[in-house]
């Protein structure tokens, strides 16, 4: 098994699910008391988010590029960063070290294409949905896909349900019922899928509560990261 770093902590709640899911990826597929070979450095999410707000993004190389190393240095053979707007550094942490990216975009927009879907809607934080967004931009460019995002006050909205209540461990009802609403909208406009592109997205609506089909990012990463881990296992 091919031992795996993760960079985490943005937010603690999603990167508590990545643990789990690639855990559970692993056990079964090898079965008995097996789980995932992982390192994990796990971050104040106080500092990022304030850097985040502020535009700090080359502080936030750094410490993402030092993460990396320190994993690489750990016994990583890989890396996962477990947060989709962080994946706007990926270009910086890949330049860092010698070991692969396992991006969260590509993981995704397989996903997608798999399911026969080209045209798709996308939610995440302000810093993924905004146009010229790393990751917007990754997924259709280099994938091909035809991503649409909903209006500003829903993005906003959504930015505003992830850092204040999802970050936190809130679920509240009323925000799953807004998130399925800006869903809808996005389907009323062509999208024949939603790609919850947030980590935490995968925390407050899933199938059930979504009039679309859903590409939990999340989950389709971590299952790429199992997969990756035990590539070429019996």
């Amino acid at each position: 098994m091919r031992t795996l770093g993760v960079i985490g902590g943005m937010s603690w709640e999603s990167t508590a699910v990545y643990y789990r899911l690639l855990n559970e990826g692993v056990a079964r597929r090898l079965g008995g008391l097996h789980s995932a070979a992982l390192r994990l450095h796990s971050v104040d999410f106080a500092a990022v988010a304030a850097a985040q707000a502020d535009g700090r993004w080359d502080t936030l190389a750094e410490l993402m590029c030092d993460a990396a190393r320190g994993l690489v240095a750990a016994g990583a053979q890989g890396l996962l960063v477990a947060t989709n707007t962080m994946h706007r550094l990926a270009p910086q942490l890949e330049a860092a070290v010698d070991v692969p990216l396992l991006h969260i975009a590509d993981a995704t927009a397989r996903a997608v294409r798999a399911a026969g879907a080209s045209r798709v809607g996308l939610l995440g934080t302000r810093f993924t949905m905004e146009d010229g967004a790393v990751l917007l931009h990754r997924l259709r460019t280099l994938h091909g896909l035809t991503v649409d995002v909903p209006p500003p006050a829903a993005r906003a909205e959504v930015h505003r349900v992830i850092y204040d209540e999802l970050c936190r461990g809130r679920i509240e009802p009323a925000s799953r019922a807004a998130t399925a609403g800006f869903i809808a909208g996005l389907a009323a406009e062509g999208a024949r899928g939603v790609i919850l592109g947030c980590t935490e997205l995968g925390l407050l609506i899933d199938a059930v509560d979504s009039p679309l089909p859903v590409f939990d990012s999340t989950a389709l990463h971590a299952a790429a990261a199992v997969d990756w881990m035990l590539e070429g296992h019996a």
